[in-house]
């Protein structure tokens, strides 16, 4: 048992809090509607309601609604096709044969997304099951009606589900995650080789995938507050505006460039030099006052635009500007592959700047 449980173990991780809510309102909606059907109306195949039931408690009311519309499309088509092939052939092996294909071959080709698998399903269970007359076609879709409307009704009541938080939180991780690799690289100049070099790449790499990320987080923020009943009573934390992400893509492909130019300097099979040591040092101020700069624009997003968080970023951006020029200087008298590594250099923190830098 302890050795299954280890081999378990790294496909297992602690639930939060939203899908332990999501999981228990999904459990409560089948029970309501087992009980509706099973229990109340006395239905003959009341699995139908909580399968649907479960089905409909999606990431958002919009969601539930839209979905609960395909599903309910989807299992009347699969129970019609059931219910037709087995009153035309009286056989439910052929009937299986005839209906499934297509019920099969509708889902695929509908736009429903992953809901097309439950026209096939459907059929399935209403051909192995043998309800198939009329009054039991009319059950399949009653059942399947009342398990929707309780999904959908106990996702919309019962803290329906709002993302605001979730991508406020992946928008305030920008800076800081771009404050903590220019961090790493300021201080780790002085020494680095192309190992050091590739994990800095593999970072700004990261924060591309960060920025995927908040996309996504933003269209469930925008859809979590369409049709949601009670959108004004729940708590919400709007992210910055999409302004905030253009920046902050931006200042990600110039640590991307950045950071495989010294990769390619590190590197052996490449011909790009390494840059002296006095201008790594310059670069090494650079990066940790852009750090600075970064850090300062996390604090005005924790806090609001205050005078000193402006004051603290502006700073940074000074320092970082004259070691920028003192860099600029290294280019002077040097060889023509030196110079083309610290051009390089010069040029990516150039950019990296003029990204960081607030327009006026």
């Amino acid at each position: 048992m302890r050795a299954a449980l280890a081999r378990l173990t790294p496909f297992l991780h602690r639930p939060d809090r939203y899908q332990v809510v999501q999981s228990l309102k999904a459990a409560a909606a089948a029970i309501i509607a087992w009980a509706l059907t099973g229990w109340w109306l006395d239905a003959p195949m009341a699995l139908m309601a909580p399968w649907a039931a479960v089905a409909l408690v999606q990431g958002t009311v919009y969601r539930s609604l839209r979905t609960a519309v395909q599903l309910f499309v989807m299992i009347a088509a699969g129970t019609l096709l059931a219910a037709g092939a087995a009153a035309l052939t009286g056989d439910t092996m052929i009937a299986m044969v005839v209906a499934l294909p297509l019920a099969t071959l509708l889902g695929n080709l509908a736009s429903v997304g992953g809901q097309g698998l439950y026209a096939s399903t459907t059929a399935l269970f209403v051909l192995a099951y043998g309800s198939y007359s009329l009054p039991a076609v009319g059950h399949r879709l009653l059942e399947t009606l009342v398990g929707a409307v309780v999904g959908v009704a106990v996702n919309a009541v019962v803290l329906p589900p709002v993302h605001s938080l979730h991508a406020g939180k992946l928008a305030a991780a920008l800076p800081r995650d771009c404050a903590r690799l220019l961090r790493e690289m300021g201080d780790g100049l002085e020494e680095y080789d192309a190992q050091r070099a590739e994990s800095w790449n593999r970072s700004a790499n990261d924060l591309l995938t960060a920025l995927s990320e908040l996309y996504v987080g933003r269209r469930w923020d925008s859809e979590s507050f369409r049709l949601n009943p009670v959108r004004r009573l729940r708590r919400s934390t709007p992210a910055p505006s999409a302004d905030w992400d253009i920046v902050w893509a931006r200042v990600a492909n110039r640590l991307l460039g950045l950071t495989l130019t010294l990769w390619e300097t590190a590197s052996e099979n490449r011909e790009l030099p390494r840059p002296p040591d006095r201008a790594l040092d310059e670069l090494g101020r650079l990066l940790s006052a852009a750090a600075d700069a970064c850090t300062a624009y996390g604090t005005i997003m924790a806090h609001g635009d205050d005078e000193e968080g402006r004051d603290r970023r502006d700073t940074a951006l000074a320092d970082a500007h004259r070691a920028l020029a003192s860099l600029k200087g290294r280019l002077d008298g040097q060889e023509p592959d030196v110079g083309a590594a610290i051009g390089s250099l010069v040029a990516d923190c150039q950019a990296l700047l003029d990204d960081l830098t607030p327009e006026a």
